[in-house]
């Protein structure tokens, strides 16, 4: 059974005026438009599609992706507004996601843009807009542990720092303390969960524990000497601020990738800063 907000891989059934009719295991059938039909599709080749209603109630077909499906946050623009609510571009030419005003925690404004979760409709279907987001994502059961690595959309800044959804499903938290690279409202990002707490916060950081960690920063640092000519003005004795301006990492993480990358042989410290050594 198709089901609007989600991908398939369809097979071309057949051919019609209006484009090429798609069909599932089971025979059901959903329209791909001629605006997304290209030359190449033949009856019997199998085509990724999203399924979704179009402003006709009819389910159809679509080779875009959208900013987010079914069961997904994002942080979408307000393009259009009626007496019973928004209009939000997700990403799709032919339609926009519909936001009902009972499903809006404040009035949302065109132009704006605002974190929303995806749902559908029990009664029609349809996948629409939620910016009431306590109905959809909970810490009440958690499925994530300590030092997993998650995917995050910055939601909301307080004052400690950016409360983040986990993995679609779950509040987390960047204290500012742990930020060492810009990050905004809106901005998606891969984390890992370097704390639970006994009432299920979890915290979040964007940098690896441990020696994955350095591994990992060793290797950025590498990255960002080679694009800058072999040489960083940083050392020991360099601010902290100025370190994480420079690598987004920490001072204690610079000077661990340093040390391990100095054991390595791959790079040498001068009076001011570090540089790549010359292979021999």
């Amino acid at each position: 059974m198709l089901i609007a907000g989600y991908y398939y891989a369809l097979t071309v059934n057949r051919v019609s005026d209006y484009g090429l009719y798609l069909a599932d295991d089971t025979g059901e059938e959903v329209l791909l438009p001629n605006r997304y039909v290209s030359a190449q599709m033949q009856p019997g080749d199998t085509v990724d599609v999203f399924v979704y209603h179009d402003s006709e109630d009819r389910l159809v077909a679509t080779t875009e992706h959208p900013y987010a499906t079914v069961g997904q946050a994002a942080h979408l623009r307000v393009v259009g507004k009626t007496i019973h609510g928004a209009f939000l571009d997700w990403g799709l030419t032919a339609k926009d996601l519909f936001v009902p005003n009972r499903n809006q925690l404040t009035g949302l404004v065109n132009g704006h843009s605002y974190i929303v979760y995806l749902y559908s409709d029990n009664v029609t279907g349809r996948v629409v807009g939620s910016t009431r987001l306590t109905g959809f994502i909970s810490n009440s059961e958690l499925t994530v542990r300590s030092g997993e690595q998650v995917d995050l959309l910055v939601a909301i800044e307080q004052e400690r720092g950016f409360r983040v959804i986990v993995n679609n499903r779950h509040w987390g938290m960047i204290y500012y303390n742990q930020l060492f690279r810009p990050v905004a409202v809106g901005d998606r990002l891969t984390g890992y969960v370097s704390k639970i707490t006994d009432d299920n916060r979890i915290d979040i950081s964007l940098q690896q524990a441990g020696y994955d960690e350095v591994r990992a920063s060793a290797q950025r640092l590498l990255n960002l000497l080679a694009e800058h000519s072999g040489y960083l003005p940083l050392n020991d004795h360099s601010d902290p601020d100025e370190i994480a301006a420079v690598t987004r990492m920490s001072k204690k993480v610079f000077k661990r990738s340093v040390g391990t990358l100095l054991r390595q042989g791959a790079l040498e410290l001068t009076g001011e800063g570090i540089r790549l050594r010359k292979r021999t």
